[in-house]
C-alpha cells in the first residue's frame, strides 16, 4: 500500500496538499536531524553557564537528565506511532523539541537548563522511534543501507552540528545566550509545518493505550544479534556521553583552550564523520560491518585515551574522527540486520528499543561520572569510559552471529 493510499485509509482530511513520497522522506529525515541539532545546541554554552555560576555538577546533571528523559520517552512512547500513525506523533515530538529549546533562552539558574533538557530529551526519545520509522517507511529502494544510515546517524550528526553551530554564534554573534536557540526553534517549527502536509505511511490500528505499557521489541529469532548490537551501542554511546559531558573540560584542561568553538569541536569530533560509516560498510554484510566497525572502534578509543594522557591535540582529533567513522559502520550494520527481520508495524518499537539501549549506555555512566567529576582528573574519567567501551565492544564482537542473507528491506 502506498503512502497516499494509507492516508485515505486512515480517513485523514485532504485540505492540505500532500507531499510526494521522496519529499516526505527528506522532510522526515530533516526533522529528525533538527531535533538532534536542538539537543546539541546547549553543549557549547556549558562553559558560559559555568562561568556565570552554574556548577560542574549541575552541567553533568543536565546531560544525565537529557538521557533519562529520552530513555523514558522511548520506553513509554516508543510504539505509539505504530498505532496512531507516524505523522501526529512526529509533529508533537518536533514541537516539544522547540518548546524545550525556547526554555533554554531563559537560563539564569539551574531550573531552566534542567527543564529545557528534559523537554529536549523527551522529544528526542519520541522522535527517534517515530521519525526513524517514518524514514524507513518512506525511504527509496536504493541504496538499501540508506534508511539504516539515516536513523543511526541522525543523532551522531545532528548533535555535533548543533554544538558547533552554537559555538560559532557564541563566539562571534550577538546575543550569545539566545540566538542559537531561536534559530533552531524556527527550523523545528518549519519542520512541524512540513510534516503536517506529509502523507501518513501506515494504517492506524487499535491498541494505542496498551502501547504505552513498556515493552522491548526484539525481532523473532534475533536475540543473539540484538545482544551484539545492543552491547556495541552501549559501548559507543557511553564514550559519546563522555565527550558531551566533558568536552568543554577536555578543551580547557587538556588542549589549552576555553574557546566555545574548540569545546564544540572536541565534542563533535567523535560524531561528525559518523555518516561516512554507511557507504563504507554498505558493501559488507550487516554482521561483517558490525565486527569490522567494532575492531576499528577499539583501536580508535585507545588512541583517544593516549592522546589525552599526553595532551596531544592533533592525535586526539584524528583518533576521535576515526572512532566516529567506526561507530557509523557499527550502527549501520546493526540497524540493517535488525530492520531486515522486523515487520513495518513494529519498526517504531524496534528503533525505540535500540535507542533506549543506547541512551542507557550514555546516561548510566554519566550519572556515576557526575558524582566523581570534582574528585578525579578528566584523564582518569576518560580511562573509565574507555574501559567500559572496550568491554562492550568485546562482548559485541564475540556475540555477533554469522552473516545472514540479505533481505528486501534494509539488508
Amino acid at each position: 500500500m502506498t503512502a497516499p493510499d494509507v492516508q485515505d485509509a486512515v480517513g485523514t482530511d485532504r485540505v492540505l496538499p500532500r507531499l510526494p513520497g521522496r519529499v516526505t522522506f527528506v522532510v522526515a529525515a530533516g526533522s529528525l536531524l533538527c531535533v538532534f541539532v536542538a539537543a546539541g545546541s546547549p553543549i557549547s554554552l556549558f562553559n558560559l553557564y559555568r562561568h556565570h555560576g552554574l556548577s560542574g555538577a549541575v552541567i553533568a546533571s543536565a546531560a544525565v537528565l537529557y538521557f533519562v528523559a529520552a530513555a523514558f520517552s522511548l520506553l513509554v512512547l516508543g510504539r505509539l506511532s505504530d498505532h496512531l500513525g507516524r505523522r501526529p506523533v512526529a509533529i508533537v515530538a518536533v514541537l516539544s523539541s522547540a518548546a524545550g529549546t525556547l526554555l533554554l533562552t531563559q537560563v539564569d539558574g539551574p531550573q531552566p537548563l534542567l527543564l529545557g533538557r528534559v523537554f529536549q530529551g523527551l522529544a528526542c526519545g519520541a522522535a527517534s522511534g517515530t521519525l526513524g520509522a517514518f524514514v524507513v517507511d518512506t525511504a527509496p529502494a536504493r541504496p538499501r543501507w540508506l534508511p539504516a544510515l539515516v536513523v543511526g546517524s541522525a543523532p551522531m550528526l545532528g548533535i555535533p552540528v548543533g554544538a558547533v553551530g552554537a559555538g560559532v554564534l557564541v563566539e562571534y554573534a550577538p546575543a550569545p545566550r539566545v540566538l542559537a536557540y531561536l534559530i533552531v526553534s524556527a527550523a523545528l517549527v518549519l519542520g512541524a509545518a512540513l510534516l503536517l502536509a506529509a502523507p501518513e505511511s501506515i494504517r492506524r490500528r487499535p491498541g494505542a493505550i496498551r502501547s504505552l505499557l513498556p515493552r522491548f521489541v526484539v525481532p523473532a529469532g534475533s536475540g543473539r544479534l540484538m545482544f551484539a548490537a545492543g552491547s556495541a551501542y552501549v559501548a559507543t554511546w557511553a564514550v559519546g556521553g563522555f565527550f558531551q559531558a566533558f568536552g568543554p573540560t577536555v578543551a580547557e584542561q587538556q588542549l589549552g583552550s576555553a574557546n566555545a568553538v574548540v569545546a564544540a569541536a572536541v565534542f563533535a569530533s567523535i560524531m561528525i564523520l559518523n555518516p561516512l560509516g554507511g557507504p563504507l560498510g554498505g558493501g559488507l554484510s550487516p554482521t561483517a560491518g558490525l565486527r569490522i566497525g567494532i575492531a576499528a572502534y577499539l583501536a580508535a578509543i585507545a588512541g583517544v585515551l593516549l592522546a589525552l594522557e599526553f595532551s596531544a591535540t592533533v592525535p586526539f582529533f584524528l583518533a576521535a574522527l576515526l572512532a566516529g567513522i567506526a561507530q557509523g559502520v557499527i550502527s549501520t550494520g546493526g540497524n540493517r540486520a535488525l530492520l531486515a527481520a522486523t515487520d513495518s508495524d513494529e519498526r517504531a518499537g524496534l528503533l525505540s528499543t535500540l535507542f533506549l539501549i543506547s541512551y542507557c549506555g550514555a546516561a548510566l555512566p554519566g550519572l556515576v561520572a557526575g558524582q566523581v567529576a570534582d574528585h578525579l582528573s578528566v584523564v582518569q574519567i576518560a580511562l573509565g569510559y574507555v574501559l567500559l567501551g572496550s568491554l562492550g565492544c568485546l562482548a559485541a564482537f564475540i556475540g555477533a552471529p554469522p552473516g545472514r542473507r540479505r533481505s528486501r528491506c534494509c539488508g
